[in-house]
């Protein structure tokens, strides 16, 4: 793999580059995460049940993420990146708009899946970064890119939370309030939002890439088996970080509606703070995972990128069970130290897969993780949780399924990262 220096991009312009991508997440993430807070009063409001609920906001997230993951991740090893990112950009903004019109079960779906393109967006993200920055910045490229992700949940949360709210007392709509419920209105605003924040895409230039592997030509047998030679290291690394990706899904999903219906509380009562214990950790854990990445490659011990993972899989074991804590505050420090972990994880990760893997294969690396971790994770996570109450007596389990369904993907994610460390040990 050859590195060829970015003559053309300036510190200044990398770095700008790289926030406003980071700014494009923020919008996305407040797309595709704004119904979390909301999602009981939807939930009375359409007449719909926890199982419809789990498929908005599993299913309907994974449809997207599964089919489109793998060509966008193709398209962006070749194609124009930036516009890639304006294109799905503008997609889950007609999604959050979409979901605020939704008047049944079907619509509302569709609504999800356009606003949950804000996820496909990230491989591109990375492949943008990794060029905006050197080799040896990488693990701080990728901190921005989670800040991004972290500040548009928090957000969503605290934005969501306290808009309903205000809404909800004052018995008014922005909009109309004769037809429009107010959950209704926080996502036309949620639209406005991303309208904001991705704008800047169009004042930045594709910067050129920097690695240059042996793979050319757009023929796919040689890139999957270049893929497939890496298979003992990404393997593992893949099933850890989708173990992963299931734990925090799962929470993110059924926080609020364990929080309404087992500690009594309103969205405008935990809005705020949830904001700040999904924003704080994502932060924290960004700069955490970064830095641990960036002195994991320090170390020079081959599996050392990863051990910032191994640490946080441990610690996401006990901070699953953040669901059956009988107070509000054991409830928030669990949790935030879950997201803490998977935060620590994801840079981390992310990092591994940028310097492990040559240009030419790591949108469509990045893909395919994307769809394992849709079709298994956000796809499956939810609708798990939701079953597993059902068979442990109904709804009134939900906090004790999301506290098993959690605690044993945070054990796999740790046996997993062991193996991927391992095996990189071992490389030659």
């Amino acid at each position: 793999m050859k590195f060829q220096r970015n003559a053309h991009l300036t510190e200044p312009r990398a770095a700008a580059g790289l926030f406003v991508i980071s700014f494009a997440l923020v919008g996305g993430n407040v797309a595709s995460k704004i119904f979390s807070p909301v999602q009981e009063m939807a939930k009375l409001d359409l007449g719909i049940n926890d199982f419809e609920v789990s498929l908005v906001q599993g299913l309907a997230a994974a449809i997207p993420i599964a089919l489109l993951s793998i060509p966008i991740g193709r398209l962006a090893d070749r194609a124009n990146r930036i516009r890639i990112l304006i294109v799905t950009s503008i997609v889950w903004t007609i999604g959050t708009f979409l979901t605020s019109v939704a008047q049944d079960f079907a619509v509302l779906f569709v609504a999800r899946m356009l606003a949950n393109v804000a996820a496909i967006a990230l491989p591109v993200a990375i492949s943008l970064a990794a060029d905006f920055s050197r080799p040896t910045r990488r693990g701080r490229a990728m901190l921005v890119l989670s800040l991004g992700v972290s500040a548009g949940g928090a957000a969503a949360f605290a934005l969501g939370g306290w808009l309903s709210g205000v809404l909800t007392r004052a018995e008014w709509s922005w909009l109309d309030p004769s037809r429009i419920h107010p959950w209704r209105s926080v996502q036309v605003l949620a639209g406005l939002v991303s309208v904001i924040l991705i704008l800047p895409l169009l004042w930045i230039r594709e910067p050129a890439r920097m690695e240059v592997g042996e793979i050319r030509g757009a023929e796919l047998l040689p890139v999957l088996r270049e893929l497939w030679n890496r298979r003992r290291i990404l393997l593992p690394l893949f099933i850890g970080q989708i173990s992963v990706i299931m734990a925090d899904t799962a929470a993110a999903i059924w926080a609020s509606p364990v929080l309404i219906r087992d500690h009594g509380l309103r969205p405008d009562q935990f809005g705020g703070w949830m904001g700040l214990v999904v924003l704080i950790p994502g932060i924290a854990g960004a700069f955490a995972g970064g830095f641990l990445a960036d002195f994991g490659q320090k170390l020079k011990i081959r599996g050392g990128i990863i051990y910032g993972s191994i640490l946080a899989a441990a610690l996401s074991i006990p901070a699953a069970m953040f669901a059956v804590m009988p107070s509000v505050e054991g409830f928030a420090a669990l949790l935030a130290l879950l997201l803490l972990c998977g935060a620590i994880a994801g840079v981390v990760n992310a990092t591994a897969i940028a310097v492990l893997v040559p240009n030419e294969l790591r949108g469509i690396c990045l893909g395919a993780l994307i769809v394992l971790s849709a079709i298994v994770a956000i796809g499956m996570a939810p609708t798990m949780v939701t079953l597993l109450a059902g068979v442990l007596g109904g709804d009134s389990h939900l906090a004790l399924a999301l506290t098993v369904i959690g605690t044993a993907v945070s054990v796999a994610s740790l046996i997993a990262f062991i193996v991927a460390s391992v095996f990189m040990s071992r490389q030659r």
